[in-house]
């Protein structure tokens, strides 16, 4: 209920944001993409209880937590201290996760169902194939069992992770200067919008999704795109077409389509 009652809260708040303060004035075709969407995420919801109807990352972090599984169960750390290093780990993996999913061809046909949306809104945080999904869960778990992390710390993980996802795939307007300050610690959504661009060299770059330290450390941090953050072009060069990129059939099998161009 607390994820739940977070994301619906933090959705409403950046959707009436984007229509008060949208960062780039452009027609949004939300009546194509929000249906689909949306939709795909009550799938990819439905999947993970179909496949893993007992377990998911908080189950698995009790689990470890009554069996003393994983690195931080065998030291003897403060409950804040032990907490705030799972969700900074835990950050780390998926930052490495997100690089990986375009490194490997395999994975990069799952997840370049996100990559072609042709807009940019909170609701593209929300567009991943159900496979990714289930895969990414997986990882998740197997993270969490080796960290050894606290149940409360996943939920607190898993609360900030998707807040941020919806906050940084906005398309909100931030003054200048907050954005230039928000992004030495957090991803902004005019620093994941790079990620975004049809630019080979740039989607390819600002992996993170909550921390920004990640990029920097790694080497993959860019400031600016290089048509600045109005001129820039958002999806992937090969499916261009509004219809198209909004169709929940095509979205489901777009893995098994010929890679083309787009492919890593």
């Amino acid at each position: 209920m607390l994820r739940l009652g977070a994301f619906l809260f933090i959705f409403a708040t950046i959707a009436l944001w984007e229509r008060i303060a949208p960062r780039r004035d452009e027609p949004m075709l939300r009546a194509k993409r929000w249906p689909t969407n949306l939709l795909l995420i009550v799938i990819d919801t439905v999947t993970l209880r179909l496949l893993l109807p007992t377990t998911g990352s908080i189950a698995v972090a009790v689990l470890a937590q009554q069996h003393h599984w994983g690195v931080l169960q065998q030291m003897q750390l403060p409950p804040v201290l032990a907490i705030a290093i799972a969700i900074i780990a835990l950050d780390a993996v998926i930052y490495w996760q997100h690089r990986l999913f375009h490194r490997m061809p395999l994975l990069w046909r799952l997840h370049r169902v996100h990559h072609t949306d042709i807009r940019l809104d909170t609701t593209s945080a929300l567009r991943f194939h159900p496979v990714e999904i289930f895969l990414s869960m997986l990882i998740k778990m197997v993270a969490i069992i080796v960290l050894g992390v606290d149940p409360l710390a996943v939920v607190l993980f898993e609360v900030t992770l998707n807040g941020m996802a919806l906050f940084n795939h906005g398309n909100i307007r931030l003054p200048h200067a907050i954005d230039r300050a928000l992004r030495w610690l957090w991803v902004t959504p005019d620093m994941h919008r790079i990620h975004h661009s049809v630019e080979t060299e740039e989607f390819n770059r600002n992996f993170g999704f909550n921390l920004s330290c990640w990029d920097r450390i790694f080497g993959s941090y860019q400031a600016q795109p290089q048509a600045g953050q109005l001129g820039m072009t958002i999806g992937l060069p090969d499916w261009r077409n509004a219809d198209t990129t909004a169709n929940l059939l095509w979205m489901l099998k777009l893995p098994w389509l010929p890679l083309a161009r787009s492919a890593q």
